[in-house]
């Protein structure tokens, strides 16, 4: 195309927390990049703490909004070369952080018909198929087609660990190990 600037190329735009549901939709939007020959696009959204209305009232916020920029660049750094090593993904990447709401700030990096926007679904509820907020925010005002990846299945294991540390209960480790509460033999 002419030297514009401006890549016609193909783009998965994936949002990435750390979280491990975030981590999931990395890796499927990693093997869709590759599947459809187009860019990996990793978004890490950050807001500062209190929110921007919050850090614009606040003078003393100011100075410190360099150095919230700088860790969520060093997040999503450390998420991405754990998730994909010296490696890469295998695609061309564009890791891009910005300041704001996850789902605004991935609709507003996903602007074009031809893009695919990658999130993790959140934890499934008994009323409602996903409960992701920014999932949810995503589905209903993307321009582009959206895929919203299901939880790992290990996250509801380390749910119930980390709810059995909470409250200081044994951890049955064949539990975890087996899926369900029988050592071999007794059942």
């Amino acid at each position: 195309m002419s030297g514009s600037g401006d890549e016609r190329s193909a783009r998965v735009i994936v949002g990435v927390s750390g979280s491990l549901g975030s981590v999931t939709a990395l890796r499927r939007a990693a093997t869709e990049a590759v599947r459809r020959r187009a860019e990996l696009w990793p978004v890490l959204a950050w807001e500062p703490p209190g929110g921007d209305l919050a850090a614009r009232r606040d003078p003393a916020a100011a100075p410190l909004l360099g150095d919230w920029e700088r860790l969520a660049q060093q997040r999503l750094t450390a998420v991405l070369d754990e998730v994909f090593g010296e490696e890469g993904p295998g695609v061309p990447m564009r890791a891009r952080v910005v300041r704001g709401a996850p789902g605004r700030a991935l609709v507003a990096t996903a602007v074009r018909e031809d893009d695919v926007l990658v999130v993790g679904a959140g934890r499934r509820r008994r009323h409602r198929p996903f409960s992701g907020r920014v999932a949810h925010h995503c589905l209903g005002h993307a321009l582009c087609p959206v895929l919203a990846v299901p939880p790992s299945p290990l996250e509801s294991d380390l749910t119930a660990v980390h709810r059995r540390n909470a409250w200081h209960l044994r951890l049955n480790t064949w539990e975890l190990l087996n899926g369900h509460g029988q050592r071999p033999g007794t059942g």
